[in-house]
Order: C-alpha cells, then structure tokens, then sequence
C-alpha cells in the first residue's frame, strides 16, 4: 500500500473523522499480505462470535470496502437488516457497489463517534479492525455510541491485533514508521514519537474502557495467531 493510500486529516485533530482509507485497490492489497490470504476465514470466525439470527439488525463501524458486512448480512439474511459505515466515501461507493445483491444491506457515509441512529435499533455492532482509526481522543465517545444503539443484551465485537512477544518487535517498527510519517505530515512528528504505537491496535487494551462506557465484562478471544477479538455484551434482557 502506497503511502498517500491514507488521508490524514485527523491523526492529531479529534475534531475530524479519523484516518481515511481511500484506495480500494490498495487496501485490498495490504488486507491480502497482512492475513496471507486467509481475511475471509477470519472474517467468518469473527462472526460466529456474534451467535447472529436470521433477521437481526447489525452495525457495522468503519466497515471500508464492505466485506465483513456482507458477511454478517448472509448470516441475518432477507429479513435481517445490516449498515455499514465509514468515514471515506470512496470505500462506502465501492461497498454499496458490491452489494447491490444483498438489498437488506445498506453503507452511509458517517464516523463511530457521532452516529445518528436512534437508541437500541441493533442487535450487535462490529468494528473490524477499525478502533484504531479513530482520534484517540473521541474513542471513548465512540464506544458510549456502541452503547447507546445496542438493544439490550446486543453484542458489540471489536477486532484487532494483539501483537504477541515473538511479532511485538517488528509491529512496534512498522506501526513506528507510519505513525511517524503521518504526524510529520500533520506537522507534529514529536507527539507520533511519544505514543506507543501497540497500544491503539492491542484489542486487549479496550476491556476496561468497555467497561466504563457500561458493558459487561468483556471476552476475548483468539481467532488467529496475534488477532483477537473481545466481545461484550449490553446488559439487560433481550427483547
């Protein structure tokens, strides 16, 4: 992936949307070399988490080209309901493209931390490796949004990294350089040096803001070497 495949509007700006994936063809290609060809497999393992039933409605946060949402929209099916939303319009139109089959599947443009569905109109929300897209200073936010558009007992799944000791080193170099080379950009190398580049992308390290924002104690889970997922559940009885 080239290095103007992301915008990056707001990196060190809360008050923007986050960074911005706008090549589909790009992203596409870094998605392929990072899960070794294997992101469908880890797509639909990160799906079972949900338990998901024929016509639930689902949320799906920073949902870029669209793949995971069309997933979990096979798993709700026709009398389901699945939004996808992202900040870049280029990733929504690629997204919308691709599921003209799957009528029951909708993307907006929009961000996780100022969302204007109406409380409790889903049954889970996703965020698929996205978390760390967003300000670090409006995640909170988001995660009180997760709540708030959850029904009760609604599930909410967040997948990401969790670099292991052996990969640490190596992930820690690369996420390093990037960062780097966006907050140079932003005309603020000196904050991307001081951030410790694990700690955005380590799913792990929302158990306890889950918590806060009111979820039940969070689960996680392993679905490949060095990827995880928690998932965590609003309380109260489902209806």
């Amino acid at each position: 992936m080239r290095h103007n495949d992301f915008q990056r509007q707001s990196t060190v700006h809360d008050d923007g949307p986050g960074v911005l994936i706008t090549r589909v063809r790009g992203y596409a290609a870094f998605n392929t070399l990072f899960f070794a060809g294997r992101r469908s497999r880890v797509d639909a393992a990160a799906a079972d988490l949900l338990g998901l039933q024929r016509g639930q409605a689902v949320l799906d946060i920073g949902c870029g080209p669209g793949a995971f949402a069309r997933v979990v929209a096979e798993r709700v099916g026709p009398t389901g309901h699945v939004v996808g939303v992202d900040p870049s319009r280029q990733m929504i139109d690629h997204a919308t493209a691709r599921a003209r089959r799957l009528p029951h599947c909708e993307f907006r443009v929009g961000t996780a931390q100022e969302l204007d569905d109406p409380d409790e109109s889903f049954d889970a929300v996703t965020a698929t490796f996205s978390m760390h897209h967003i300000p670090e200073g409006r995640r909170d936010d988001a995660l009180a949004q997760f709540f708030r558009v959850l029904r009760p007992g609604g599930r909410l799944l967040l997948a990401d990294m969790y670099p292991t000791d052996r990969i640490r080193p190596i992930t820690v170099r690369v996420l390093t350089r990037a960062m780097r080379h966006r907050h140079d950009e932003a005309g603020a190398s000196d904050v991307a040096r001081a951030v410790d580049p694990i700690a955005a992308v380590d799913v792990r390290n929302y158990a306890g803001a889950l918590r806060r924002a009111g979820f039940d104690e969070p689960a996680f889970h392993e679905i490949r070497p060095s990827t995880g997922c928690l998932v965590a559940v609003r309380p109260g009885p489902r209806g």
